[in-house]
């Protein structure tokens, strides 16, 4: 499979999205600088369709790429490598994805080794946040401090019972899974699926399923809430576009509330690629919205099942331990 890409110079998402902990390694791949929508309109009019004239998005597609969510500082205000650049920083890129994983992770986690990762491509972007400065925007104050307790906190110090610890570690919320789908340099495989008045996804991880109704439906009840919202999607031309509301508020996403108004856009570009990227609103959790894009990459490979045995064992033994070392500072 080639690896054909589109990228943009210019941004058109919403609104002016390494690692900020939250294991964010990286997504994007294989964008090149160069193409314009203009570009990619063209490349999809003779592009796969469905029986019904939609673009076609069904599939496997993998989200998995090297690429820092958040620009590097040193690189300021430089939105793209040159050839030259990307060569020269390929050879180390895994090894640097790895690296930004807090420590302690790092050594306990036995999946960092070729046998499990996945990385993807290094792409051309310094980040996947698009806009001058690439990074996330400042915290709210209230956001900080809840931010501040470290509960649910990635790697949290605290175990006073189950709700401190983290939701992937409780097998409630990962990443890849979304809205929006952020990858791993593993179970990053998504299989979507697509009818005229629906679009389903099926995420490796977790086995995390999302329906997107067409048919001009409203939005639940704003007195209902859930983990991964509520999603509606229409087309605007040849790009899907999804917004997604009802968060529950309990942080699955970076923290966010329940303000958390999610954009996507997914436009199928060519045979093995879809562009996908969105925009992020919560102005209880953020000072302003902010916005990522990258591409999804075909994959020849299905979905395997993936079990989450951290719930089922790891959450015991931290819990038990947590109890243990009490006592000892107990002198009991």
């Amino acid at each position: 499979m080639g690896r054909s890409v589109v990228s943009r110079s210019t941004v058109t998402l919403a609104t002016p999205v390494a690692c900020v902990v939250l294991w964010c390694l990286a997504i994007a791949g294989i964008l090149s600088l160069g193409s314009t929508d203009a570009m990619a309109q063209s490349v999809l009019a003779s592009g796969p369709r469905t029986e019904w004239g939609a673009p076609d998005l069904r599939g496997v597609w993998g989200n998995r790429s090297v690429t820092p969510l958040q620009r590097p500082a040193e690189l300021f205000d430089t939105e793209f490598y040159s050839a030259a650049e990307l060569a020269d920083l390929e050879s180390g890129a895994v090894q640097r994805a790895v690296a930004a994983f807090p420590p302690d992770e790092t050594a306990l986690n036995g999946e960092f080794t070729d046998v499990w990762m996945e990385p993807g491509a290094l792409s051309r972007r310094t980040s996947l946040i698009v806009g001058p400065n690439g990074s996330i925007p400042p915290l709210t104050p209230e956001a900080e401090a809840q931010r501040a307790s470290g509960r649910n906190g990635f790697m949290s110090d605290l175990a006073e019972s189950y709700e401190d610890r983290p939701w992937g570690e409780r097998c409630l919320r990962h990443q890849t899974g979304g809205p929006p789908m952020l990858p791993l340099v593993f179970a990053n495989l998504l299989h979507i699926l697509q009818t005229p008045e629906q679009v389903a996804i099926l995420h490796e991880e977790n086995h995390e399923f999302r329906i997107i109704h067409l048919d001009g439906r409203p939005h639940i009840g704003s007195d209902i809430h859930l983990w991964r919202g509520d999603s509606r999607g229409r087309w605007e031309g040849d790009t899907l576009v999804v917004e997604t509301t009802n968060f529950n508020g309990n942080g699955g996403f970076m923290g966010s509330g329940r303000g958390l108004r999610l954009t996507e856009r997914f436009q199928r570009v060519d045979t093995d690629t879809i562009l996908f990227g969105f925009t992020v609103s919560d102005p209880d959790t953020w000072t302003a919205p902010w916005s990522a894009e990258m591409p999804l990459v075909a994959s020849p490979e299905p979905l395997y099942e993936f079990a989450c045995h951290e719930g089922n064992y790891s959450l015991t033994n931290i819990l038990n331990a947590a109890r243990l070392a009490e006592a000892r500072v107990g002198g009991r």
